[in-house]
Order: structure tokens, then sequence, then C-alpha cells
């Protein structure tokens, strides 16, 4: 059974690989407690790098920083079975509980 810091993980790399005009990239620091995933691409006339995806997990409840995809990324926690209970919109304003 996958923990939620697997889910997570696992969700998060989906946001990741090819895209048209550049390549995005999953990345974790070494206690795997903050995710990013970044995007960096190129059109041919600018060069863009932008954060698609900031995410924490301090403990058992997953704080979702900024999101900026078509899919927002609560949709496909909850769709791969993380009560939405646990996951907290701090760009969308919720609050955010006192975490250790």
């Amino acid at each position: 059974m996958d923990t939620m810091k697997d889910t997570l993980i696992k969700t998060m790399q989906g946001y990741a690989g090819r895209s048209l005009v550049g390549y995005s990239y999953f990345t974790s620091n070494e206690d795997s407690s903050f995710f990013t995933v970044t995007t960096v691409a190129d059109n041919g006339e600018h060069r863009v790098v932008n954060h698609s995806l900031t995410v924490r997990l301090p403990g058992n409840i997953i704080i979702i920083e900024e999101d900026i995809n078509n899919k927002p990324l609560v949709d496909a926690l909850v769709q791969n079975g993380v009560p939405r209970e646990q996951i907290i919109l701090a760009y969308a304003g919720e609050a955010i509980p006192e975490v250790g």
C-alpha cells in the first residue's frame, strides 16, 4: 500500500516530461517534504522558466502552494485516493494549520 508521500510523488511525476516547447522537471528536497515541477521552455524567441507546481508535505498533510496547470493537482490527488481533507490549497487562500 502506497503512503500519501508515495502517491504525491507519483502523481506529481505525471506532470513532468516533454512538452510542446520544452521540458518539465520534477524535483524534491533531501527529506522529500518539498516538491516542485519546473518547466524550461524555448519557443524560438523567448526562453521561459516557471514553476507550475510547488508543494509541501509537513507530516500528514499536503500543502499546495502553487498550481498553474490545466488539470489541478488536487483533482489528480483525490482521483488517486488522497482524501480532500488532507490537501490544503494555499494558493487559493485555504488556511494552513500549525504544522511542526
